[in-house]
């Protein structure tokens, strides 16, 4: 074996893509086009698995490229922010955290987001209410008030 082929490894690309919208446009053509990787195979297959997802939510993505140019990915649940701003019903955070409130939601919806956010890897150990905590963080740099 030579060297560059026992020196190449598996690359892991990060991309937030909108549901069922994957395309080999920027960001994924570009991203995955640098690797190696047919962009198309990978949008069908995305958009394939995120088809029971409402389209256009954004969808974190894990894409594992191998050195044979192979890939393999993992989705994860929307971003905290993401559902945040739909449950307080806004377009964008606030610009001034801390010192602007642009929207209210319930703990109720915070405990909604954090049963959903569980399902997520990295924090299927953590308890329901170390998730609800981040959650409320988030809502707090959005500028978004939670009321018990």
């Amino acid at each position: 074996m030579s060297k560059a082929a026992s020196k190449a490894r598996a690359q892991i690309v990060r991309l937030l893509i909108p549901a069922g919208k994957a395309a080999p446009t920027p960001p994924v053509g570009p991203a995955l086009g640098a690797r190696g990787v047919k962009s198309m195979d990978f949008c069908k297959e995305f958009n394939a698995r995120t088809a029971h997802i409402e389209p256009g939510v954004p969808v974190p993505t894990l894409i594992t490229v191998q050195p044979d140019r192979t890939f393999t990915f993992i989705t994860k649940t929307p971003p905290a922010s993401y559902f945040l701003k739909k449950a307080a019903g806004l377009e964008k955070g606030t610009g001034r955290p801390g010192h602007e409130v642009t929207g209210t939601i319930s703990l109720k919806h915070v405990y909604e987001i954090a049963k959903i956010k569980a399902t997520d890897e990295h924090m299927k150990t953590l308890p329901l209410e170390s998730i609800a905590r981040m959650i409320i963080g988030s809502a707090r740099s959005l500028g978004v008030q939670v009321v018990a």
